[in-house]
């Protein structure tokens, strides 16, 4: 019961309880803006370990290169976004950081959400990923997405530039110098990120 009510206080449903805090991030990209509203109460590792990422300058000149969709995903467990950061393997060096499942952030991988891309758990650094259409077998439980059945960590949802982030998951792809894997998914050419910038 009382992570039930943790929860429920966290996404601020609760009934004349204070809404939750925020965090609101603006990525700006070749193809135009999206802003996206984070959630540090919720997911307070991923959200301080990205602030910290674009406040260093880290995102800035990096991309989205990957676009996943009906036509190049696997139809058994297909989910739809676009993933982007400072580039496949993250930024060098970044300590990567602990993840934080679905199931005990209250967090949800319905359109528009943003969400860290990882390996294994406990293994995500700068790369993330936006959520085309709702994909809850990204979340964490049996028969999801990844395997480990740990799911993937939502931090946030865009708030405004959805139509951005549907161009970019529009755009070509077909790369044979991508990642082994993900020639069909490699964005050709990718997305610049311009800047990742935190409001105050």
């Amino acid at each position: 019961m009382l992570r039930l009510m943790g929860i429920l206080m966290t996404l601020g449903m609760c009934a004349g309880s204070e809404a939750p805090s925020t965090r609101t991030a603006i990525i700006e990209t070749s193809a135009g803006d999206i802003t996206v509203e984070l959630y540090p109460d919720a997911a307070p590792v991923t959200v301080a370990n990205f602030i910290r990422h674009a406040e260093a300058g880290h995102f800035n000149g990096g991309r989205f290169y990957r676009t996943v969709r009906e036509d190049n995903d696997r139809p058994e467990a297909r989910i739809d976004v676009i993933q982007g950061g400072v580039g496949f393997d993250g930024f060098p060096g970044a300590t990567p950081i602990v993840h934080e499942r679905t199931n005990q952030t209250g967090l949800t991988h319905r359109r528009g959400a943003i969400s860290m891309a990882r390996d294994e758990p406990g293994t995500a650094t700068t790369e993330f990923f936006i959520v085309m259409t709702d994909g809850m077998i990204l979340d964490a439980g049996a028969n999801g997405r990844h395997p480990d059945g740990e799911g993937f960590a939502v931090f946030g949802y865009v708030t405004d530039g959805m139509a951005t982030a549907e161009t970019i998951w529009a755009s070509p792809a077909g790369d044979n110098n991508a990642p082994d894997g993900f020639e069909s998914q490699w964005l050709n050419p990718p997305i610049i990120i311009t800047r990742v910038t935190i409001l105050e």
